[in-house]
């Protein structure tokens, strides 16, 4: 059988509803990934003018989670960002959250990924506006990524800073270390924001069904722990420095070509062991095991797991990066064609915008000839 995400989801979901109960978000995003390139969505007849071979082609569901999607939306995210790619060095980051907060993330996903995201800024902008430090405005890129190679609940920012600030002067103040700042002093002050930020939430009643007994207990436990913050050293490529990080852009949990087989109700993996130094292994699930550690990493609609801060902050991105590039003196470049919001996959996906050689013969004569109207899913019985 085809070694598909969609295929897993068209043999298992079934057997999967009778046991469990997907929310609003799951089932909207299960339904898209069952029925993207598909009749269900409709399409565009082409046929070849030199010799006649025809094929539908059905269109794409868009859905940030479907592994179909994303090739042309990480091309089309990487184009943009390789406007704003300035001529420094850059560090990769990766702040990790403890695994003692995964029973929160089932009920409070949204408000733990928005407070991941403003502890790790809050850490990076306090370290670079010390003026012992760099003394000045940083920026940052982050993506937010939930899972870990074996699909398990593994909550981490990868961050990609431009090695450098600028000043309220208006001067741009390189970094020198190779990793920009003490790793260790970084974990620190991140694990001392996050907690704090949680208790806040929690008095503030986000956390609802936490009570007060397992506040102080949990808190406690991720104060006495060793948070993992994780450092690379520094990329100066332009092209290297987008090719890096939009390897993690539009990621997620599971791809197609990581689905190795389907035989009877299991479903065998490819995946990295990093406990032993990055192993090559395969991992056995059932289907329905497998769909619901899948489900896990759903992210809540509207959340955007792509942000930037500080000078890369979209409000004064262009303005900052003009005036960093006129500090630097490079060419300044106009972004305002850059394209729209970082997570949309817009016109990139259409299969208008796909090849215009027959598959056949490989003439260029490779057109649409009409179209394909949406079908009805049949329901099973």
């Amino acid at each position: 059988m085809n070694a598909a995400l969609q295929a897993v989801f068209e043999r298992f979901m079934p057997a999967y509803l009778q046991h469990h109960r997907l929310s609003p978000d799951q089932g909207r995003i299960c339904a898209h990934i069952r029925d993207c390139r598909t009749d269900v969505l409709g399409g565009l007849q082409w046929q070849c003018g030199h010799c006649d071979y025809q094929q539908p082609r059905y269109h794409s569901c868009r859905d940030r989670h479907c592994p179909q999607c994303q090739h042309r939306a990480t091309r089309a995210w990487a184009d943009k960002q390789q406007r704003a790619v300035l001529p420094v060095n850059y560090y990769h980051r990766v702040f990790t959250l403890p695994h003692a907060l995964n029973p929160w993330m089932a009920w409070h996903r949204a408000v733990i990924y928005r407070l991941l995201f403003q502890c790790t800024w809050d850490t990076l902008r306090q370290f670079a506006r010390d003026p012992k430090r760099l003394d000045g405005q940083a920026g940052m890129t982050a993506v937010l990524h939930t899972w870990g190679q074996n699909l398990s609940r593994h909550v981490h920012l990868h961050c990609l800073v431009p090695g450098g600030v600028l000043t309220e002067a208006g001067h741009w103040h390189a970094a020198r270390s190779n990793y920009l700042f003490p790793v260790k002093a970084l974990s620190r002050c991140f694990r001392g924001k996050m907690v704090s930020a949680l208790r806040q939430a929690w008095t503030a009643g986000e956390l609802s069904g936490v009570d007060t007994e397992e506040i102080d207990t949990v808190l406690d436990l991720l104060m006495a722990k060793d948070w993992v913050v994780y450092t690379k050293a520094w990329y100066r490529q332009a092209d290297t420095v987008v090719s890096y990080l939009s390897r993690y852009s539009h990621k997620i949990a599971l791809s197609d070509s990581r689905i190795k087989a389907i035989h009877g109700d299991r479903v065998s993996l490819h995946y990295k062991d990093y406990k032993r130094g990055g192993r090559h292994k395969t991992l056995s699930l059932s289907g329905e095991e497998l769909i619901r550690r899948f489900l896990q990493h759903v992210l809540p609609k509207g959340f955007m797991r792509i942000r930037h801060f500080g000078f890369l902050a979209n409000r004064c991105r262009e303005t900052k990066l003009a005036q960093i590039r006129r500090v630097l003196k490079v060419p300044v470049v106009n972004e305002e064609n850059s394209g729209g919001k970082d997570d949309s996959m817009g016109k990139m996906l259409s299969p208008c915008a796909e090849v215009t050689r027959c598959p056949r013969c490989h003439q260029r004569q490779w057109r649409v000839v009409a179209e394909i109207a949406p079908q009805r899913r049949m329901k099973r019985r």
